[in-house]
């Protein structure tokens, strides 16, 4: 059974716009159907200001991947392009980080859905409220579109 799925993009580091494009591409051979891929976003740093600024994306995909099977799947794109663990928050090549998948909420040591810091950072929720503005957020219920407001 196909989950639905939205993750988060991100690059500081590098050809920012390529990263996040050839994530996609990667996602997209590794058996994720990618149905919908928002604007680029130019937005600034969060958590560590003293770095180069970020681009942001989301998209929206159907996948058969259990939520650890695609955590790893991600972590796994990441590192193969090459992305060093520095500081949390630091800059990186690639980010990519699982926003929501179907209405799930889990919390565990290495994966909390939907993502726990989303309604607070509106460089998450400006690409998905453009893709997924009418999807209410499982625990906070309300739409993506209203917690950007």
């Amino acid at each position: 059974m196909m989950a639905i799925v939205y993750i988060g993009l991100g690059s500081n580091l590098g050809d920012r716009k390529k990263n996040c494009l050839r994530a996609i591409g990667l996602l997209k051979q590794n058996g994720l159907s990618v149905t919908r891929q928002s604007s680029i976003y130019e937005t600034k740093p969060w958590g560590v200001t003293e770095q180069p600024e970020f681009v942001n994306m989301a998209v929206k995909a159907e996948t058969e991947l259990a939520p650890f099977q695609l955590l790893a799947l991600l972590k796994k794109i990441e590192k193969d392009m090459g992305r060093q663990e520095t500081v949390r928050w630091g800059p990186r090549i690639l980010d990519l980080d699982i926003l929501l998948y179907d209405d799930i909420i889990m919390n565990t040591e290495t994966l909390t859905i939907p993502h726990p810091l989303m309604q607070e950072r509106e460089f998450v929720l400006r690409p998905l409220s453009e893709i997924a503005g009418e999807k209410v957020h499982p625990v906070l219920k309300k739409k993506i579109g209203e917690l950007l407001k």
